[in-house]
C-alpha cells in the first residue's frame, strides 16, 4: 500500500534517500531499467514583509522539485521530472523518461560522475528551530522601525524582507550513489529610500544570512543600511573622464560574478567564453590577484556538501598569481578535457555549470599590489580629479556582454577629490573586464564577507566614467 504520495520535507525529518534508492531500484529493474539516476530538493518557506509598519505581505510555501534521468540500450538519456514518490508515480516517471530517452542528444551524453560516491566533506552547518510567521512580522516591523528613524529623509523602506527556510536535497542512482544533505537558512533585506526637499530621492541596502531567524544580525543590517542611505544625501554630478576607482568587495564581487564564463567549461566548450581550452597557463590578470571558488567556506550560509551530479564540493583555484589554473567542469565537461569534475554541476540532459562562492584577495608572498591603501586618506586620490569609490552595481544582465569581455554599468558611490567625499549623482563605469584584471592596483583592508564571497575593496586604475557634468 502506497503511503507517500508526494514529496516532503519539513527541514528535519523528511525524506530517506536510502529508502528512495532502493524502492527506485526495484522499480527500475521491473521496468527492464538498469540505469537511472535522480536529484531531488524540498523547502518550506516563510516570509514577511512590511509597509509603514503594517504587513504587506505573508507568505508559507512548500516547494519541491524531482529530475529523474534514464540511459537507454543505446547510451542515450531522456529526463522527467515529477512530485509524485509514491511507487506508481516513480514507475510512471522511470518509463516516462526511458520513452523520452529514444530522443536523446548523441553529441551531449552524460555520463555518472566518478565522485558520486567519494566522501563527502563534514559541514558544520546547526539545524535551527523556525519562528512563528507573527514572531517574524514584529522583528521586521521594529527593524523598518528602527531604521526609518535613523534620518529625517528616510520616509520609506520600499523593498524589505525577513525569510526563513527548512530545505533538503539528495542525489541517488543505479551505481550506489546516496547522498542527502538538510539545511535551515534565514535572511533579512532592507532597503531604504531617502528624500530631502528639491533633492533627488537616494537609496542604498543591506542583507545579513543566518542558520535561524534568532541568529540574524538584525541591528547590524539597519545600521548598515542607514550609513549607506545617509551617505548619499549630499550628491553632486561627476565630469566624465578615466579614474581610479575602488570597488567594494560587494560590487567587485558582482562583477567577477557576472563575468564568471571566463572560468566555465561548458562555456569554453559552447564557444560563448572568452577563454578557450588553451587558455589554461595562461595569464589573465595582474601577478597579485587569486581567485578561488569555496562553496565550503565556513562563512558561506547555504553551502552545499556535493553538487547536482553528486560530486562534492571542494575549494578550487581558478586564478592564481594572475594565472587562469583551473576551469569549473561537470562530468561531461571534465570528460572532454581529461580531469576530475569539480562539483559545481547542476543537473539535466545537458547539464549545466556554476559557480559557488568566490574568495577573492592578494597571491599570498606577491605583496598584493599597492601597500597602505586607504581611499577616504588625505591625498590619497592625489590632486585633480579624484577617486571614485563605486559601492553597488546596477542593472548586471543589461551591461554586460559577457562572451565579448565588455561592460557598461550605472554605480552608486562617491567622488574623493582634494579631501573630500561626495555622492555621485549618475554615472555609469563601463570598460574590458580582460583589461581590468591587468589594471588592478592593490587591495584596501582586509577581505569581506558577503552574501556572494569574500573580497576586500578592490583598487583598478584607468576606467572610463561618464556622468552628468
Amino acid at each position: 500500500m502506497d503511503t507517500s504520495t508526494t514529496l516532503p520535507c519539513d527541514g528535519a525529518t523528511g525524506l530517506d534517500a536510502e529508502v528512495l534508492r532502493q524502492r527506485l531500484e526495484t522499480l527500475a529493474s521491473s521496468e527492464g531499467i538498469r540505469r537511472w539516476d535522480l536529484g531531488a530538493s524540498c523547502s518550506t518557506d516563510t516570509s514577511v514583509q512590511v509597509d509603514r509598519g503594517e504587513p504587506k505581505q505573508m507568505k508559507g510555501a512548500q516547494r519541491s522539485a524531482v529530475t529523474l534521468r534514464v540511459w537507454n540500450e543505446d547510451g542515450l538519456v531522456g529526463i522527467t521530472s515529477t512530485s509524485d514518490l509514491s511507487d506508481a508515480g516513480l514507475a510512471r516517471a522511470l518509463t516516462g523518461a526511458r520513452d523520452a530517452s529514444a530522443f536523446g542528444n548523441v553529441d551531449e551524453i552524460p555520463e555518472f560522475s566518478p565522485l558520486a560516491t567519494a566522501p563527502l566533506p563534514v559541514l558544520d552547518q546547526p539545524l535551527r528551530p523556525t519562528l512563528n510567521i507573527l514572531t517574524l512580522l514584529e522583528t521586521l516591523k521594529e527593524a523598518e522601525r528602527d531604521l526609518l528613524g535613523r534620518h529625517a529623509a528616510i520616509g520609506t523602506v520600499p523593498y524589505n524582507g525577513l525569510a526563513q527556510r527548512s530545505s533538503e536535497r539528495l542525489y541517488i542512482n543505479s551505481d550506489g550513489a546516496c547522498r542527502q544533505q538538510r539545511l535551515t537558512t534565514a535572511s533579512i533585506y532592507l532597503y531604504a529610500r531617502a528624500e530631502e526637499a528639491g533633492r533627488k530621492p537616494r537609496s542604498s541596502g543591506a542583507v545579513r544570512l543566518a542558520y535561524g531567524a534568532a541568529d540574524l544580525d538584525v541591528s547590524g543590517c539597519v545600521d548598515e543600511a542607514a550609513e549607506r542611505t545617509i551617505a548619499h544625501l549630499d550628491y553632486a554630478p561627476i565630469r566624465t573622464g578615466r579614474y581610479t576607482c575602488v570597488f567594494s568587495p560587494e560590487a567587485f564581487l558582482d562583477l567577477i560574478g557576472a563575468f564568471s564564463s571566463l572560468f566555465n567549461a561548458r562555456a569554453v566548450l559552447d564557444g560563448v567564453s572568452l577563454s578557450r581550452r588553451e587558455s589554461l597557463g595562461e595569464p589573465l590578470a595582474v601577478p597579485f590577484l587569486s581567485i578561488h571558488d569555496n562553496g565550503l567556506h565556513p562563512a558561506n550560509i547555504g553551502a552545499a556538501a556535493f553538487d547536482g551530479e553528486g560530486t562534492p564540493t571542494r575549494r578550487l583555484t581558478l586564478l592564481e598569481g594572475g594565472v587562469l589554473r583551473n576551469f569549473l567542469h561537470s562530468e561531461a565537461t571534465a570528460r572532454a578535457f581529461g580531469v576530475a569534475p569539480t562539483g559545481h554541476a547542476g543537473m539535466g540532459a545537458k547539464v549545466s555549470v556554476g559557480p559557488d562562492w568566490f574568495e577573492i584577495g592578494p597571491t599570498p608572498g606577491s605583496g598584493g599590489g599597492a601597500s597602505g591603501l586607504d581611499r577616504f586618506a588625505p591625498g590619497s586620490a592625489g590632486e585633480g580629479q579624484g577617486l571614485v569609490v563605486i559601492d553597488s552595481l546596477s542593472a548586471l544582465h543589461a551591461g554586460v556582454k559577457a562572451s565579448q569581455g565588455a561592460f557598461s554599468l550605472p554605480f552608486d558611490g562617491w567622488l574623493v577629490q582634494d579631501g573630500t567625499v561626495r555622492s555621485i549623482e549618475a554615472a555609469t563605469v563601463a570598460g574590458d573586464i580582460r583589461s581590468l584584471l591587468k589594471a588592478i592596483i592593490g587591495f584596501e583592508g582586509p577581505a569581506k564577507v558577503t552574501p556572494d564571497g569574500v573580497c576586500p575593496h578592490v583598487w583598478v586604475e584607468g576606467l572610463s566614467i561618464t556622468g552628468d557634468a
